[in-house]
C-alpha cells in the first residue's frame, strides 16, 4: 500500500533560504514526496506576529515556491501558529485570520496547517473553542485540506510539563468535534518518536475519530540537545505495514537542506520495498544520489561521528574533519563544514526568542 508523503517546514532555528526551498521540492518529488508545507518556526508572520502581512518580498517568495511545487506536481501548504487565538476569539481577531486567509487563498495555498502547537493548553473547554475556529476557517478558505495540530499531539508527558496539564479525554474531544474533513497532525508516542507502530496508531485512530496525519520529528535536529549532530541515518521504525494506519507521513527535516534529502529518500524506499527493506542499504543509495559516489563514501565512513557523536565531543578530531570535508566542491559538503563550525548550534534561549 502505498502513502502520502510530504515535508513538514517545521523547525526551529535558522530557516532554509528560498533557493533550497524550491531545491527541495525539486529533488524529492520524483521519490513520491507530493506536499510541502511551509511552516518554519523563524516566519512571524505565522506565529507570534500572524495579523501582521508578510512583506512583499516575502509574499513574492511564497508565490515563486507555490509555482515550484505546482510544476512538480506538489500540493503547496502553509502552517499557520495563530498564538493563542483561542484565548480570545473576538472580532479584531476574526478579521486579522479572514485577512490572512485571503492572502494564503491567493498564493494557491492548497494545505493549509492550523497549528495549536507549543501554546497554553491548561485551559477550560480547550478543545471546543479550537474545534470553533478550525470550523470557521473551514468555511473562508479555499484550500481543499486543512490540517489541524492540538496542542497535545503526542503521548509525550513533556507536552504537559512545558504548556500545562492536558484537559481530561481533550483528544476524544477534539476528534468528536471536528468536522471528519479535517485531518489532524500526530507525532507519535513521543515529540521525536523512535518507531511508530500499527497498535499504537490504531489506538490513536479511536481517540481521533479518523487516521492521524503523521508529523515525524526525524531527521529534524534543532534545539540544544539535537542541534550538535546531523541526523543522516536511513529512517527506521516506520515500516510500511503502518501505511493502512494513517492519513499521510509528514516529514520535519533537518536544519541542513541538502542533508535531509538523504533519510528523506530513504523513507520513500521504506515504503516501496517493506519487509525487504534494509536500512543500511538504503543510506548508501540514498546519500550517492544525494552527494555523489565519492563523498558519499566519506560521509559513511564518519557516520557515527556525525550522527551519534556529535560535534559538542568531536574534541581533537574536529579540525581534521572539516579539513576533508572543506576539499569537496558540494552543497552538501559544505552543510557539514558550517555544522562543524558551529553555524547551526541552538540553545534553549534561542528557542524561547524564536517568534
Amino acid at each position: 500500500m502505498t502513502v502520502e508523503l510530504g515535508i513538514i517546514e517545521g523547525y526551529y532555528g535558522p530557516p532554509w533560504s528560498w533557493a533550497d526551498r524550491r531545491g527541495q521540492v525539486a529533488a524529492l518529488s520524483p521519490h513520491d514526496y507530493r506536499f510541502y508545507m511551509y511552516a518554519p518556526k523563524a516566519d512571524p508572520y505565522l506565529r507570534r506576529a500572524w495579523q501582521q502581512e508578510h512583506p512583499a518580498e516575502m509574499a513574492a517568495e511564497l508565490m515563486a515556491l507555490a509555482g515550484a511545487c505546482a510544476q512538480h506536481g506538489v500540493r503547496f501548504g502553509v502552517g499557520l501558529s495563530p498564538f493563542e487565538l483561542y484565548r480570545d476569539f473576538n472580532a479584531e481577531a476574526q478579521a486579522a485570520l479572514a485577512r490572512k486567509l485571503a492572502f494564503f487563498d491567493a498564493l494557491g495555498v492548497q494545505d493549509l496547517g492550523i497549528l495549536f502547537d507549543d501554546m497554553r493548553g491548561d485551559l477550560p473547554d480547550l478543545a471546543a473553542t479550537q474545534v470553533e475556529i478550525l470550523h470557521w476557517i473551514a468555511h473562508r478558505t479555499t484550500a481543499s485540506r486543512i490540517v489541524a495540530c492540538p496542542t497535545y499531539y503526542s503521548d509525550d508527558p513533556g507536552l504537559d510539563r512545558a504548556f500545562g496539564a492536558r484537559p481530561a479525554d481533550y483528544l476524544e474531544d477534539f476528534g468528536r468535534r471536528l468536522d471528519p474533513a479535517i485531518e489532524i497532525f500526530w507525532t507519535g508516542e513521543e515529540v521525536c518518536s523512535r518507531e511508530f507502530s500499527p497498535g499504537h496508531l490504531a489506538r490513536v485512530t479511536q481517540q481521533l475519530g479518523r487516521k492521524p496525519f503523521l508529523w515525524d520529528n526525524y531527521p529534524v535536529n534543532d534545539g540544544p540537545r539535537m542541534s550538535p549532530h546531523l541526523h543522516l541515518r536511513a529512517f527506521t521504525g516506520r515500516p510500511a505495514s503502518i501505511a493502512p494506519h494513517i492519513a499521510a507521513h509528514a516529514v520535519n527535516p533537518a536544519l541542513q537542506p541538502v542533508l535531509s534529502r538523504i533519510p528523506a529518500i530513504s523513507l520513500a524506499r521504506s515504503y516501496h520495498e517493506g519487509d525487504a527493506y534494509q536500512y543500511g542499504q538504503a543510506f548508501l543509495a540514498a546519500a550517492q544520489e544525494v552527494l555523489g559516489p565519492e563523498l558519499a563514501r566519506r560521509v559513511h565512513g564518519h557516520l557515527t561521528l556525525l550522527h551519534d557523536t556529535g560535534r559538542d565531543r568531536l574534541g581533537d578530531a574536529l579540525p581534521a574533519l572539516r579539513a576533508r570535508y572543506a576539499a569537496f566542491d558540494h552543497p552538501g559538503a559544505r552543510e557539514i563544514v558550517a555544522f562543524l563550525d558551529g553555524a547551526y548550534v541552538m540553545t534553549a534561549e534561542m528557542m524561547a526568542e524564536e517568534p
